[in-house]
């Protein structure tokens, strides 16, 4: 297993990979999708860190750096799209991509480090827990567009 962040010739395996988050299809590869996928690349506060097997990518996070004005002008890190195969399950692959991102983040001198996820199921919970993530010290609103 390799733990790595994602290089341009990676995209349409994530997209595989990406059907195992909330069922999404793969995309149409269209020019918006190609141009957001160089837009992503070159923001060097988007990380997309990967685990990959066999030359398969079978778990995934995304971590995204904010510059922030307040907490001595430290940034903070938002984690999304945190997914593994369901064929690799179980296997510390998804604590392995956060473990990359955390320290991504410590290297970027965030002061914190969030996720949200919408899932109820307390394995889910669990696993975040495990990873060192709680749920006590704030409080996420979500408003849809």
């Amino acid at each position: 297993m390799d733990i790595r962040e994602i290089q341009a010739g990676d995209l349409e395996n994530l997209l595989s990979l990406y059907t195992h988050l909330h069922d999404n299809p793969v995309p149409e590869r269209t020019p918006d999708l190609l141009a957001l996928w160089e837009r992503i690349l070159g923001n060097g506060d988007h990380h997309i860190i990967v685990a990959e097997e066999k030359g398969s990518i079978v778990s995934s996070c995304v971590l995204v750096v904010v510059p922030n004005l307040t907490r001595g002008q430290r940034p903070y890190g938002l984690i999304e799209n945190v997914v593994t195969h369901r064929e690799h399950r179980k296997r510390g692959l998804a604590s392995a991509c956060l473990a990359f991102a955390r320290e991504l983040a410590r290297q970027a001198g965030c002061y914190k480090l969030m996720l949200m996820t919408g899932s109820k199921e307390e394995a889910t919970l669990r696993f975040y827990r495990e990873a060192g993530f709680n749920a006590e010290d704030k409080t996420a609103f979500v408003q849809w567009l």
